[in-house]
C-alpha cells in the first residue's frame, strides 16, 4: 500500500485495559482488526488512548503491535507527542523504525512554548530528524495552554515535505480557513474534534480532507462513509449519516452537575471516559482507564447510553458490522441494567 494522502477515517484509538490495569493486548488485536475491517486507519497511542499514562515501554509495544496488524491493511500514525523534545524524538525513533506512516505530535503542554519555540525547538528538530515520516501537528490549546501558530505551520510545511498536515482541535474555523489559505491545497486538513468534522469539510475555505475520530471505535463504517460522501459530493448521504451519527459526536466529552458532600459541583468527563464507558457497555474491549480519570457517575453513564439507543433507533445498521464481528447483542445490552453499572 501506498501512502498519498491524509484523507478519510482514522480512528483515535483506545487502549484497552484489563482490570488489574495492564495493557489488554488481544483486546487491541481485536478492536485493530474490527476497525481495518471497516475501513478506518489508526492512531494508536494518543490522547484517547491515555498515552499520559502508559510507560514507554507499553508505548512502544502498542504501536508495534498497531503497525504490525495493520501492515498492508491500513496506515498509521503513532502519538508519540510529548513536552520534552528529547522524550518526542525517543517516541519517534521507534515509532518510525516500527514502521508507523506518520507521528503525531501534540503541542508540548503545560510548560507552554511560544509558537516560535514550539517549531524550532520540537517540530523542526524531529521533521528534520525523520524526514521519511510522516510528521503530523497537533493543535488542541484546551488540552495544553499553548498552540502553533498558522504562520509557523506554514514555514514548517515549506521547509519540510513530511509535514504535510494537521490535526486541528482548536475548534477555530477562521483559523482552520487561515491554515488552507497559508499552506495551500497540497495539505491535509484533518478534524481533530467529531463534531467539527461535517462544517470542516463542507466550508469552501477549509476542505478538511478528513478526521480522526474518537466515535469511530465504534462505528468506524459509518463514520467513514460519511466523509467519503461528502469528499464525493453525495451531499443526500453525507446529511443523512450526519443526522443519525451527531448525538454520538456530541458526547465526547461529558457535562453533568454531581451532588455530593453538601454542594453541586460541575464536573466534566473528558475523553476517553465516556467512549470507554460506551464500548464497555456494548461488550468491546475497552476495561476502565487510568487513574487520576475514574469511573463516569451514573448520571454521566445514563446520558452516552441514552445516546446509544437514540442512535440505535434512528439506524440500526449502523451498529451491525459491531455486532456481527464482536458477536455482542447491542439492543439486549443497551436494554439491560447489568451492563451500565
Amino acid at each position: 500500500m501506498k501512502f498519498e494522502r491524509f484523507e478519510g477515517c482514522w480512528t483515535a484509538m483506545v487502549t484497552p485495559f484489563n482490570r488489574k490495569g495492564e495493557v489488554d493486548f488481544d483486546g487491541l488485536e481485536r478492536n485493530v482488526q474490527f476497525l481495518i475491517e471497516n475501513g478506518s486507519n489508526l492512531v494508536p497511542t494518543g490522547t484517547t488512548g491515555e498515552s499520559p499514562t502508559l510507560d514507554w515501554r507499553e508505548h512502544d509495544r502498542v504501536i508495534t503491535k498497531t503497525v504490525k496488524l495493520a501492515k498492508g491493511k491500513g496506515f498509521v500514525i503513532a502519538g508519540t507527542g510529548s513536552n520534552s523534545t528529547s522524550e518526542a524524538m525517543r517516541g519517534s525513533k521507534h515509532a518510525a523504525e516500527a514502521g508507523a506512516h506518520g507521528v503525531l505530535l501534540v503541542d508540548c503542554y503545560y510548560n507552554g512554548p511560544s509558537s516560535l519555540e514550539l517549531r524550532t525547538q520540537y517540530y523542526e528538530i524531529i521533521a528534520k530528524a525523520f524526514r521519511k515520516t510522516f510528521v503530523v501537528p497537533y493543535v488542541i490549546p484546551g488540552r495544553t495552554g499553548t498552540k502553533l501558530e498558522v504562520e509557523d505551520l506554514a514555514i514548517l510545511h515549506r521547509k519540510f515535505k513530511n509535514v504535510r498536515s494537521v490535526k486541528e482541535a482548536t475548534g477555530d474555523l477562521e483559523r482552520m480557513a487561515k491554515t488552507r489559505n497559508l499552506c495551500g491545497e497540497d495539505f491535509d486538513i484533518l478534524s481533530g474534534d467529531d463534531d467539527k468534522t461535517f462544517e470542516m469539510m463542507t466550508r469552501s475555505d477549509i476542505r478538511a480532507s478528513g478526521v480522526i475520530s474518537v466515535m469511530s471505535n465504534i462505528v468506524p463504517g459509518p463514520i467513514g462513509e460519511m466523509v467519503k460522501a461528502i469528499q464525493r459530493g453525495n451531499m443526500e448521504q453525507a446529511n443523512r449519516l450526519k443526522d443519525i451519527l451527531d448525538p454520538l459526536f456530541k458526547v465526547v466529552t461529558v457535562n453533568t452537575i454531581e451532588s455530593y458532600e453538601g454542594f453541586n459541583v460541575p464536573c466534566k468527563f473528558r475523553n476517553p471516559l465516556a467512549i470507554k464507558t460506551m464500548m464497555k457497555g456494548l461488550g468491546l474491549p475497552s476495561g476502565p482507564c487510568r487513574p487520576p480519570l475514574g469511573k463516569m457517575t451514573p448520571k454521566g453513564v445514563e446520558i452516552v447510553r441514552n445516546v446509544l439507543k437514540e442512535v440505535y433507533g434512528k439506524d440500526k445498521e449502523v451498529f451491525r458490522p459491531l455486532q456481527e464481528f464482536y458477536r455482542v447483542n447491542v439492543e439486549e445490552r443497551l436494554s439491560n441494567d447489568r451492563y451500565w453499572k
